[in-house]
């Protein structure tokens, strides 16, 4: 975990119940919008800081968030950042940051027309991304900039082995918690406003997961049977593995498997909130795959590491973290665990190959040239049923594309495979 993440997770901690939302939509704003704030900081600091004063520039982004793109009054982001200022115990400091503040507000349309008008600085993301974006997608690339700074919403799967849709639907609406049915699963519910889980009826005795819609898309595609034997095979931390269990609860086996103990963990206490059963392993899918006897799986789900980039909303700081030249690396490490997980699955069996990324090299390519090198591999037509004809929706050459969507759902990509008899 990077530093930035553990100090956030700190801060978190220490800071009372009604602050922390307060806290997180800050601190999100200011990733999914630091270029361009960063540019308008640029033009209020007359004298670079020193390094020692790193926390007075996030300070001053974190204020220049509220002026901007918050809509609560002028006065209360000003006086907010002030206050916030005397606690880091630099008393020159207050006056330096309410000042640049105040030349911030009373300004506003000088600033904005000095900031670079370029895509990348407008839209606050790496140069290399937003051509790689363009590249990949020029109709579309534009609205998942878009979908990016937006905050993703809330989703819920609902446990269907429990009640229906729509008795949980009227469950919510009986606590005053508004929702619609997703257009793209059977079992998903949008809520109109995020909330705590604690506020979820039923929460902790299973009855809803929180999980994307577009993710929901897995267990539907993957489609196991009765006395079928499943590997859900980078499983944490669990989302999955439990709709696979509800999507069919009368499974042979299912093996959960990842090998990051902590998120294992995670598997686990999903499991036993929902009430189902699999077995669950820490271990490296390519040291899994060496000693498995093979053809032991009738479905496997391969959901692999990737860039991440269809999830941004939901994780701003990947726009940052997240380097060209990672997706290189990914994308060899993608194409290795679909090799070794290969020998695994039964003739006649399916694959499901996943990926919450929209760059290309990641999803199609991977699986094209998984395809090209494995004469017993072939592609399954993912049915308009199970994927739907909604936006976002972008047939490619091999599997399908979901692209995040504005008020809708992240991007995924999903690629069915069958092991020729």
């Amino acid at each position: 975990m990077n530093s930035r993440a553990i100090a956030a997770l700190a801060l978190i901690q220490v800071l009372p119940l009604s602050r922390k939302g307060a806290f997180a939509g800050r601190c999100f704003g200011v990733c999914r919008h630091y270029t361009w704030l960063d540019q308008l900081a640029n033009q209020l600091i007359h004298q670079p800081l020193k390094a020692r004063d790193a926390d007075l520039q996030a300070l001053l982004l974190a204020g220049l968030y509220q002026l901007y793109f918050m809509r609560i009054p002028d006065h209360a982001a000003i006086s907010e950042t002030v206050e916030a200022c005397r606690q880091f115990n630099k008393p020159w400091a207050v006056k330096v940051i309410n000042g640049m503040l105040r030349n911030a507000q009373r300004n506003k349309a000088t600033f904005k027309a000095n900031i670079s008008n370029s895509t990348a600085v407008q839209t606050s993301h790496p140069k290399w991304l937003v051509d790689a974006l363009a590249s990949a997608w020029p109709d579309h690339f534009e609205k998942v900039l878009q979908a990016n700074n937006e905050p993703g919403p809330m989703w819920l799967r609902v446990n269907q082995q429990q009640q229906s849709r729509s008795e949980y639907l009227k469950a919510l609406h009986k606590v005053q918690i508004s929702a619609t049915e997703s257009q793209l699963t059977p079992c998903g519910l949008q809520l109109e406003e995020p909330v705590e889980v604690s506020r979820l009826p039923g929460f902790e005795q299973g009855s809803c997961f929180v999980q994307d819609e577009a993710a929901q898309l897995a267990a539907i595609i993957l489609d196991p049977q009765a006395n079928d034997k499943v590997l859900d095979a980078c499983a944490a931390p669990g989302g999955k593995t439990t709709h696979l269990l509800e999507q069919q609860p009368d499974l042979q086996a299912l093996i959960a498997l990842d090998c990051d103990p902590k998120r294992v963990k995670r598997i686990h206490e999903n499991l036993q909130r929902l009430n189902v059963t699999a077995t669950v392993l820490c271990e490296e899918l390519t040291d899994f795959c060496k000693h498995q006897e093979p053809a032991s799986f009738d479905r496997i789900l391969l959901d692999v590491p990737c860039s991440a980039t269809g999830v941004i909303r939901r994780h701003p700081d990947i726009k940052w973290l997240r380097k060209r030249s990672d997706i290189a690396a990914l994308a060899t490490t993608q194409l290795a665990l679909l090799t070794a997980c290969w020998p695994l699955l039964k003739p006649g069996g399916t694959l499901l190959y996943a990926t919450c990324s929209v760059l290309p090299q990641e999803n199609e390519r991977v699986v094209s040239q998984f395809l090209k090198q494995t004469p017993a591999a072939s592609e399954a037509i993912i049915l308009p049923a199970q994927s739907g004809h909604l936006p976002g929706h972008v047939a490619t050459s091999v599997g399908r594309q979901l692209l995040p969507t504005v008020g809708g759902h992240d991007g995924f990509y999903y690629a069915k495979l069958n092991k020729k008899d």
